[in-house]
């Protein structure tokens, strides 16, 4: 069974455990916001092109592939309930060698994800106020995110809420708008987005394919496990109601916005597709207030990103795979503060690299994990503990495999690109556990099983 270890010559021999001050609701609010409820404006415009207008239809099918995929790591996060995620799921499965190729994979998902956040904010803010450069907002997001994972979770969970609760209230807002404003508001309006068009489910389900990165960032919550009060009953339910909410606030959002605007080619610009609905249903005040929640929705959403790789590197490092200096946290917020800062400093990349650059390698990273959790479900809950009968087998083999299914279905929509630097970051990683293995007190915190 996988235990987290220390390793003696490498890690502190006493320090702090992190703080457990999560309950359910917070566990939530740190799901959507890792996701960005918000975030559903960054992926419309071109989802609503490739799905040629039926945006809900191809949401309603990414929601149904993700929470595959949500269950397993549920599934997982009961019966391994400590930090680390599909690290610690796949090391627990596996064997801690292949934990770490899974958990490095991760870290390109997590490391890139603020980047995005940040690089967002960045354009964000100087639409709203042109003569702040970008580059310098991104700067100044960064170190608040850094500033943010230091302190820790404990007082992060109440801007959590706050920012999740402006988001949903902004997303009601417009919806109700969209309702009052529709040009043509009859029952087909409403039905037609969510049903397949014309050309059959193959748009729908190539649209589906891109705005399921819209939920990357449910993960996280496996990663608070150690931070939880109660992690085998809340951290599940966390992981399931986040996914779900967020599945249908975009859904819920992207129908109003096919009520407001229901010829998708009368979008001026489509890569702002969400400031335009949104000042054709409230005019300026809405567009504006949307900026200003979504601002800092951004700063969260890549403080909850940092704050999950922190802790995976935290869980390699207590491991002995990395440095256990990286397992050291803060004695007063109880927080791997030399991994947060550790983030930080490579997120300066942020300052050089576009966005595109950096989706690219988020999308690799997330995948490896989703489906290596998938696998990891049915190693473990159905062949080794034999939690079968005819729930089991449900829960703990068709519901993986078909996770697994739908993951190497969105592996088909990566670009070229994505594969190839993807595989060089795992190259890197295999030279580290190479390398890492042959140090004295290593090779036994290392060993399979």
């Amino acid at each position: 069974m996988y235990t987290p270890s220390t390793n003696a010559s490498e890690a502190p021999p006493t320090q702090p455990t992190l703080r457990r001050v999560l309950g359910l609701p917070s566990l939530v609010a740190f799901g959507l916001t890792s996701m960005g409820i918000l975030s559903v404006v960054a992926v419309y415009g071109a989802g609503t092109e490739i799905s040629d207008g039926h945006l809900p239809a191809a949401y309603v099918a990414a929601l149904v592939a993700m929470m595959f995929t949500a269950h397993s790591y549920g599934q997982m996060a009961r019966h391994v309930p400590v930090t680390g995620g599909a690290y610690a799921y796949a090391s627990r499965a596996f064997g801690k060698p292949f934990g770490f190729m899974v958990g490095w994979a991760m870290m390109l998902d997590y490391l890139f994800l603020p980047m995005v956040n940040f690089l967002l904010f960045g354009l964000y803010l100087n639409s709203l106020v042109p003569g702040i450069p970008p580059q310098l907002a991104v700067l100044a997001c960064l170190l608040v995110v850094g500033l943010f994972s230091v302190i820790g979770v404990g007082w992060i969970k109440k801007m959590n809420l706050a920012v999740v609760a402006a988001s949903v209230l902004v997303i009601l807002v417009f919806v109700v708008l969209a309702v009052l404003n529709a040009p043509d508001l009859t029952v087909e309006s409403v039905v037609r987005p969510l049903t397949p068009g014309a050309g059959g489910m193959m748009p729908v389900m190539a649209a589906a394919a891109i705005v399921a990165f819209a939920f990357l960032g449910f993960d996280g919550v496996s990663t608070l496990s150690e931070e939880t009060r109660h992690p085998k009953r809340d951290v599940p339910r966390g992981i399931i109601l986040s996914t779900l909410f967020a599945g249908l606030g975009y859904t819920l959002f992207s129908v109003a916005g096919s009520l407001i605007a229901p010829d998708w080619r009368s979008i001026a610009n489509l890569d702002a597709a969400g400031t335009e609905l949104m000042q054709r249903a409230g005019g300026d005040v809405l567009m504006v207030v949307f900026v200003l929640v979504n601002l800092g929705g951004l700063v969260l959403c890549g403080t909850a990103a940092q704050m999950s790789v922190s802790r995976v590197i935290y869980a390699m490092g207590r491991d002995g795979i990395l440095p256990g200096v990286l397992a050291r946290l803060q004695p007063r917020f109880r927080t791997p503060h030399v991994a947060a800062l550790l983030v930080s400093a490579v997120s300066l990349v942020a300052l050089f690299i576009t966005l595109e650059q950096a989706v690219y390698m988020i999308n690799f990273g997330a995948l490896i994990a989703f489906a290596v959790v998938n696998l990891a479900t049915i190693k473990v809950l159905f062949f080794e503990l034999g939690k079968r009968g005819t729930w089991g087998t449900l829960r703990n083999l068709v519901l993986p495999v078909l996770g697994f299914a739908s993951i190497a279905w969105l592996w088909t929509s990566l670009a070229w690109f994505t594969y190839l630097l993807g595989a060089a970051w795992l190259a890197v990683g295999l030279a580290i556990l190479l390398v890492r293995r042959r140090r004295p007190g290593v090779q036994e915190s290392l060993e399979f099983g």
